[in-house]
């Protein structure tokens, strides 16, 4: 299927690691232009340096997106060095802790800063440019939106707000032909899954423990698995899918949990 993206510019926020690093991979590969943004400099640097080895084109930003010029910052370059901007894929933040015992009022704000205020921000100053292109935004939420996870209130709040935006921005742009659109993850192994596993005295067990309530496969999606549902989204295959919350998990969420292992 031809996604009909070469040539589109994509920006693509916490770009450089994790599920943003599969996202912007499978983007080169299908032709368009990711766009890098975030504060992993070296790691971003890296990865454009393998995709434009690899034929493509790309370009990284570093920027701490909590602060609110560095975002606009983002935007402003990318205009001036393509000109255009035909999607933006939210998806920096960090699954920080800040519960409502573990943390206080000054860590809660802290962690919707790191990990709701820039969807807005990006969203925002990108706009006009996505008016002009009829682009597409698509924001990445999380499944603890919808279950919860226990002493993470402030990263679970900002994936529950960034499911209403989608929704909220779907209806305002409407008028624009802009699809606004999220994905949530379940499980996914990124560095900061990873890091967050080795917390425990046994890490493999702890895996084991994950995945076997996993109904599809009993096993954790993959980045790449995210990226293919994020590519196509944002193409031109996708123009009458907006609004929409997609759950690529293997069944975590929907499916009744006790079916996992039913093949054993």
């Amino acid at each position: 299927m031809d996604l009909k993206i070469k040539g589109k510019v994509i920006i693509v926020t916490g770009g450089a690691k994790g599920i943003g690093a599969g996202i912007v991979r499978c983007l080169a590969d299908e032709g368009a232009i990711p766009v890098i943004a975030g504060r992993s400099a070296d790691e971003g640097q890296r990865l454009m340096n393998d995709i434009k080895e690899g034929g493509g084109e790309a370009h990284v930003i570093a920027a701490e997106l909590s602060v609110v010029e560095n975002c606009r910052r983002v935007v402003e370059e990318t205009l001036e060095k393509y000109q255009r901007i035909d999607g933006l894929i939210n998806n920096a933040g960090i699954n920080d802790g800040v519960g409502l015992e573990s943390g206080n009022p000054e860590a809660f704000c802290a962690s919707l800063e790191k990990n709701l205020y820039h969807y807005y921000n990006m969203a925002h100053y990108c706009l006009p440019s996505l008016k002009e292109s009829k682009g597409a935004i698509l924001n990445i939420s999380s499944k603890t939106a919808v279950t919860g996870q226990g002493n993470t209130s402030g990263y679970a709040s900002a994936k529950g707000a960034q499911l209403a935006l989608t929704r909220e921005w779907a209806v305002e742009l409407l008028p624009y032909g802009i699809r606004v659109n999220a994905i949530l993850p379940a499980e996914v192994m990124t560095p900061l899954y990873e890091k967050w596993l080795n917390t425990f005295p046994d890490p493999q067990k702890k895996i084991d423990s994950i995945t076997k309530n996993i109904p599809l496969g009993q096993r954790m999606t993959t980045k790449e698995e995210i990226a293919s549902m994020a590519a196509y989204l944002v193409s031109e295959q996708a123009l009458h899918i907006t609004g929409q919350q997609i759950y690529v998990d293997g069944g975590y969420v929907h499916l009744d949990r006790a079916l996992a292992g039913v093949d054993e």
